[in-house]
């Protein structure tokens, strides 16, 4: 294997084209110009240091621009999450996020929730202010732990997160926050025939002003592409089903499952817990049946899973019985959170989806989760885009 070399987005995507993980491509060199570009910019310095970052391209004279984030929009399987991952791995600044944007919009709303009912001795104690406001302490909060912040799947189909966001965009840009974002729709386009959409419009204005927009829309749709021919469904368990994932794991992410080089494993914050995933790489995760339908696991830990993977890997799937109800109620949401959100699912079972749960409590409502399993294994469905 090849040891990574390049320490910036414009050399490791050239050192990606050249291993051969990736083709040639006019539109997503272009925005790895812009991305480079802004890593030039974060290069002036730590913004730790107050001086260098914030004083060099946050400068308030009015000789100097700031620095401008990047919202990048295109159709699905395009490399948009790829090349923000890129960039978010080697950005040189410590205080930076990556996250799915509806993971962040259910926290805006926790802390909000939460604040409300805070009495003015707790404000003071945990934000310095005792305003009924919550917004700017918010964006202060966020600010301090996050000059950079990326944001995955960015789209507003909600009128209160629509209310919230251009007040708190608003409050982070005013505070020195850089946000990158990728998202299905051009922004004129966001909250399309939403309600109250009139109020939104300020702050789709201020995205086009506060960053670069730049279309990532090529013929290809790479994901899919790699899909092509794929079976995703295997059984029986053994050798023959494991070997196949192994090489559909390799196609997906131009890495061997076992190459600790490349693959690793990941955490997912979920309610204050740590989901942890053994094995993960380009947005595609391994997952097994036991750790993830055995354990007292429930909907938000599957729905953090299917925003943050594009495609989930799961293995050893057991033909289910009476015995395994609660294994089997698991799995029912666990195959909704990802069927709702477009998530593509590789597996192995013992058995075909519809002999998974032939008997046993819930075994009535088990047969929509059998449904979704064959409509999962569509080309329709493997054509849609993720979280949509």
């Amino acid at each position: 294997f090849m040891i990574k070399t390049s320490s910036d987005p414009f050399g490791r995507y050239q050192e990606m084209i050249e291993r051969g993980e990736l083709e040639k491509d006019a539109i997503q060199a272009k925005i790895v110009d812009k991305l480079q570009s802004l890593y030039q910019a974060l290069s002036l310095g730590d913004p730790a240091e107050g001086s260098g970052f914030f004083g060099k391209i946050f400068s308030k004279s009015k000789n100097e621009t700031p620095a401008k984030g990047l919202y990048i929009y295109g159709d699905v399987g395009r490399g948009k999450s790829m090349l923000m991952d890129l960039f978010f791995d080697l950005a040189p600044i410590e205080d930076k996020r990556r996250v799915h944007f509806h993971a962040f919009m259910l926290e805006i709303h926790k802390e909000i929730h939460e604040w409300r009912y805070m009495d003015v001795a707790d404000r003071m104690k945990n934000f310095s202010t005792a305003d009924d406001d919550p917004i700017p302490p918010l964006a202060s909060k966020i600010s301090q732990s996050s000059h950079l912040l990326c944001f995955d799947e960015f789209q507003v189909t909600d009128v209160t997160d629509a209310m919230i966001l251009g007040r708190l965009f608003g409050a982070l840009w005013e505070r020195g926050v850089i946000l990158v974002m990728t998202s299905n729709r051009v922004p004129d386009d966001l909250y399309k025939d939403g309600l109250n959409r009139g109020l939104f419009l300020p702050t789709i204005e201020m995205i086009k002003e506060k960053l670069d927009i730049e279309a990532l829309d090529g013929p290809t749709d790479y994901r899919l592409e790699r899909m092509k021919g794929m079976e995703v469904y295997h059984h029986p368990l053994g050798d023959v089903a494991t070997k196949a994932l192994s090489n559909s794991f390799w196609r997906l992410t131009d890495h061997e499952v076992d190459d600790r080089t490349e693959v690793g494993p990941d955490d997912i914050e979920v309610q204050g817990r740590i989901l942890h995933i053994p094995v993960a790489s380009r947005g595609v995760a391994v997952v097994s049946f036991k750790k993830m339908c055995g354990a007292a696991l429930g909907s938000a830990d599957y729905l953090a899973l299917a925003w943050k993977y594009h495609t989930v890997i799961m293995v050893g799937i057991p033909k289910l019985g009476p015995e395994n109800r609660n294994e089997a109620k698991r799995f029912v949401t666990f195959i909704d959170a990802l069927y709702e959100n477009n998530v593509k699912f590789l597996c192995c079972a013992a058995v075909p989806p519809e002999k998974l749960y032939a008997e046993g409590h819930g075994h009535f409502e088990f047969q929509r989760t059998v449904s979704r399993l064959m409509e999962m294994q569509s080309k329709e469905y493997l054509a849609k885009g993720h979280a949509i």
